[in-house]
């Protein structure tokens, strides 16, 4: 009985992550429990330090474990370019592209009133205070193109170009593969008034 109570709590833990149903989570425990002990050890101590050593950065707030994170010690990239986002996830999002070679501010959030988040709620003061030393030319607006995503980037263009800083969005539109028939309005009028000469 004590072992069902154990993966009981091991399933209640487990579906409380992101995307974990209670179905996958009982998949994983049994899995979990289905382990030779030193492999669940190993898991159990990675999570572990993975939560104690990551950090976010001092200056860009992404996650890291060194001070301060590889992107922002790299005298490779290019200072005078900055690309806003929502939260580390996206940073890796952006890398994976491997065209970018500016430097990051991430945001950890958007602005929701509907959910209690407001401007000091999220690192704009320190994107503010970034900006001037009048180091960035132009700041990169990548948050999600969703009601929360343009809330937050109108507001920020707002702050930044009274600086002088070149202020630019990120396109939105029809995605490779897509078909027109089933894309929503939004995302048509984003892709037309993205349009550029070929």
């Amino acid at each position: 009985m004590a072992e069902v109570e154990a993966i009981a709590r091991l399933v209640n833990q487990l579906s409380k992550l992101p995307g974990v149903g209670r179905k996958t989570a009982q998949r994983l425990a049994y899995h979990i429990v289905s382990l030779p002990e030193e492999q669940v050890r190993e898991l159990a101590v990675a999570i572990f330090n993975g939560k104690k050593q990551i950090h976010t950065c001092p200056i860009c707030g992404n996650f890291t474990d060194t001070d301060p994170c590889a992107i922002c010690a790299d005298d490779s990239r290019r200072r005078d370019i900055l690309c806003v986002v929502r939260d580390p996830r996206d940073v890796g999002a952006m890398e994976r592209m491997r065209d970018f070679n500016g430097r990051y501010h991430v945001l950890h959030g958007v602005i929701s009133p509907m959910n209690g988040v407001g401007p000091d709620d999220i690192r704009i003061r320190e994107l503010l205070a970034r900006l001037a030393d009048g180091e960035v030319r132009e700041v990169v607006l990548a948050t999600n193109p969703d009601v929360e995503g343009e809330a937050t980037a109108s507001y920020i263009a707002r702050l930044i170009k009274p600086m002088g800083v070149k202020v630019t969005r990120i396109a939105h539109g029809v995605p490779v593969g897509g078909e027109l028939e089933y894309t929503d309005e939004v995302t048509l009028l984003r892709a037309f008034e993205g349009r550029r000469e070929v």
